[in-house]
């Protein structure tokens, strides 16, 4: 595993920053910003009481997501969200990840918007397709990387950004998308693997400090 990692915050585990030759990382518990209703703060065991596929254990002190079984014409597609402030290194081109768990087609997608380097405009006010992302499906977690959505097509997003603190928006989009961590790399690679970032579920999960999520996926 490459990098190292250092350990931020007191009582809880909130962020780990990991730098190398190669790229930087960091990644914030998405529970850790400020959150809007409907998205709170759920556990593994809310998403089996609304009928879906029980993930596997979130890290610190759960995930978050608007709470619901999913619904063609999601009421939560206007409210709500989590922002997440996160400081870079250095002004340039970063990609952002999501730990997620997203069932089916009514479960897989939120909004994303980063103050100062996307439009000023609130997306789930205006619908711009620029700032909806299509998550992964897939019932545990996994890594996905931040995408526009479009009518025409789904394109990975990459943001200028500059030095120092940036505030993150996840809005929310449709019911039951679950958002574990978040993660801000300059490496712009589009491929999973490549994420150096070990969650402390991966590492309870497998009893070994040095196990990455990547490890955890095969």
């Amino acid at each position: 595993m490459r990098g190292r990692y250092a350990l931020f915050g007191i009582a809880a585990l909130v962020a780990f920053v990991a730098i190398s030759a190669h790229a930087f990382e960091v990644a914030v518990e998405a529970e850790s910003g400020v959150l809007t209703e409907p998205m709170v703060v759920g556990q593994p065991a809310d998403a089996a009481a609304m009928g879906g596929p029980e993930p596997g254990p979130a890290s610190g002190s759960g995930f978050v997501w608007g709470p619901g079984a999913p619904l063609l014409g999601d009421p939560t597609d206007h409210m709500g969200g989590v922002a997440l402030s996160v400081t870079v290194p250095a002004a340039g081109t970063y990609a952002i990840w999501g730990l997620v768990a997203a069932w089916d087609g009514n479960s897989d997608s939120f909004w994303v918007k980063v103050d100062g380097a996307d439009p000023d405009e609130q997306p789930q006010e205006t619908q711009n397709t620029h700032f909806r992302w299509g998550v992964e499906q897939g019932n545990d977690w996994h890594w996905d990387r931040i995408n526009q959505w479009l009518d025409g097509g789904t394109f990975e997003r990459e943001w200028e950004l500059p030095g120092g603190a940036i505030t993150l928006h996840i809005l929310t989009r449709e019911t039951a998308c679950m958002l574990d961590y978040v993660l801000v790399t300059d490496n712009l690679s589009e491929d999973p693997a490549d994420i150096t970032f070990a969650t402390p579920a991966a590492v309870e999960a497998k009893g070994k400090l040095a196990t990455t999520w990547a490890e955890m996926r095969r």
